[in-house]
């Protein structure tokens, strides 16, 4: 509707200038009263046709570019959380930040100023010559020969400022990702005094970006003045021909006031879509970048089973099991994980430990599978990980990561994410197990407020809700990455003796504390992506030269017993 109403008010303004001409010839170098009255009130007429038209072009504009602003928000939105975890780091969250913010509300704006412009400004430019040919044919090619001139200098412009607008975009992702690290870590910057250099960090980096912005603006700006002298020296050619035609009577006053009127018109039209271009590089640019996420191809760890080819069914009795897996995040990278085989039984408790970047997170992430093996297979209650729906398969399983996360709202929203059809005698029981029923007594109850990212509790108290969460929905795979690292000994250990009652469960404690594993059923050792330990606490204490470094490293001799 916007478009066409656009229309219709260009339509009834390019009749105008012929309304001027008649009223100069006939009513006042005709002295012809009658004929300015008629003149008057057709004018009057255009002129509340076309207001009312141009009121209703601009409501029905601003409400579809809202409403699509709105279904891409929502749209991209879905698209994330469809991402797998490679997805995620290949983009980064504050460049998705940016396309969620600053490209869709340039793309609304782009929208915006589309439907009001994309037809009214052509229409009164290409209408305004052949308006003018009914004028006087001569004049006339003045019109055709400024309009293509006109048309270079445009798209000219544009092609330049297209690239310049995306690296613009980049610039501010840069930017973003300067301001989120110091926000996540101003306590840091603090501690180490590191706000000056960080300060002249992020001001290098905002005078690039400025930089970057002020030459897309200059090539941008070039569009008026351009188009103000193109306009001008046809305005200046239609007038001494229009004054020569007068002088020799075969063009009347009347007549060419109406051929400058529409050079006027012209020239405001062409101002007008200067705007328009201007916002629409910038939405180009925009578009560019949420179209770069709408369009990424579906992550073979998102797909449906039926379209993955699968190892067949293995003995059901094994909760778990590793088959040789080797992985690599990247095609052409290093491996991260070599060749590495474990089976876990249904109600085992496997510890796994190593140094830091052992690969310890990276193996127990291939179970619900964030990542899929590069080599071998992960079977998990018999299946292959690729023969599940991302969804089932994730429906067994419970898991707390390294970062505890907790979300807006209250404690009885976040341990629901678990199981949603959750009774309060489940969620407290949970809590019973995560050693967090206190804690969730003393705040006030399962409807106590949290704070965005659970700011309003501790590293342990937030360990614990997070434990409990995944406690919730009675999953048969448990994992525990390293989750307990905030609590205390005496905590750490109640809640694994509260784990161990869970007899149908597997659980997968991730840990660089051996104090934490040391009563699992299986230990296995990682030391750069390589299996070198198996077997119980003890076993390893004898021959595994890696496990009892790590042992002795948090023991004083007279600790050990």
């Amino acid at each position: 509707m916007a478009p066409l109403l656009k229309l219709l008010e260009s339509c009834f303004e390019l009749f105008v200038p012929l309304v001027i001409a008649y009223t100069i010839d006939e009513g006042i170098l005709g002295n012809d009263p009658s004929a300015i009255n008629r003149s008057f009130w057709l004018l009057a007429l255009l002129a509340a046709v076309g207001f009312a038209s141009a009121l209703l072009a601009q409501y029905f504009a601003a409400h579809a570019a809202v409403g699509f602003a709105y279904d891409m928000r929502q749209k991209v939105f879905q698209k994330l959380l469809t991402f797998s975890n490679r997805d995620i780091d290949h983009f980064g969250t504050s460049a998705m930040i940016t396309r969620m913010t600053s490209d869709i509300q340039g793309l609304q704006n782009g929208v915006n100023l589309t439907l009001r412009l994309f037809l009214r400004s052509p229409c009164i430019v290409f209408g305004a010559m052949i308006m003018a040919f009914t004028v006087d044919a001569k004049s006339a090619l003045i019109f055709v020969g400024t309009i293509p001139i006109l048309a270079v200098i445009v798209f000219g412009i544009m092609a330049i400022t297209v690239p310049l607008h995306k690296k613009v975009q980049t610039g501010l992702d840069s930017l973003m990702v300067r301001l989120r690290e110091n926000l996540d870590g101003v306590r840091v910057l603090r501690a180490f005094r590191q706000e000056n250099e960080q300060e002249a960090a992020f001001s290098m980096e905002n005078t690039e970006l400025k930089k970057r912005q002020l030459k897309a603006g200059h090539y941008s700006a070039l569009t008026a003045p351009l188009t103000f002298l193109v306009i001008n020296l046809a305005t200046l050619l239609l007038i001494y021909t229009g004054t020569l035609q007068i002088k020799h009577e075969t063009l009347t006053s009347g007549e060419v006031v109406a051929l400058y009127n529409y050079m006027a018109q012209i020239l405001v039209e062409l101002l007008k879509l200067a705007n328009l271009i201007v916002t629409m590089t910038k939405a180009k640019a925009c578009g560019d970048r949420v179209w770069a996420v709408l369009s990424l191809d579906e992550d073979p760890l998102t797909r449906k089973a039926d379209e993955v080819q699968c190892a067949p069914p293995n003995d059901p009795s094994t909760a778990v099991e590793f088959a040789s897996v080797t992985l690599r995040f990247d095609e052409n990278a290093q491996p991260v994980l070599h060749h590495i085989d474990l089976t876990a039984k249904r109600g085992e408790t496997v510890g796994i430990i190593g140094g830091t970047g052992a690969g310890k997170s990276a193996l127990v992430n291939l179970i619900p599978r964030f990542y899929d093996a590069s080599e071998g297979a992960v079977l998990v209650l018999g299946r292959d990980v690729r023969a599940y729906d991302p969804k089932e398969l994730r429906s067994h399983i419970g898991i707390v990561e390294q970062k505890s996360r907790l979300f807006a709202g209250t404690i009885r929203e976040n341990l629901t994410f678990g199981g949603k059809t959750a009774d309060d005698a489940s969620l407290w029981q949970a809590l019973k197990i995560a050693q967090a029923e206190q804690l969730v007594a003393d705040k006030g109850g399962l409807d106590a407020a949290v704070e965005q990212g659970g700011r309003n509790f501790s590293g342990g108290q937030r360990q614990r809700l997070t434990i409990a969460r995944a406690l919730v929905g009675g999953p048969e795979i448990l994992i525990l990455d390293d989750s307990a690292s905030a609590l205390d000994y005496i905590t750490d250990s109640a809640l694994r003796h509260a784990l161990k009652t869970l007899t149908n469960t597997t659980v997968f404690i991730v840990s660089q504390r051996t104090a934490s594993i040391r009563h699992a059923d299986k230990i296995l050792v990682l030391d750069d992506g390589k299996a070198v330990g198996m077997g119980t606490h003890d076993a390893l204490l004898t021959n595994c030269a890696i496990y009892r470094e790590i042992y002795d490293s948090q023991f004083k001799a007279g600790d050990k017993a």
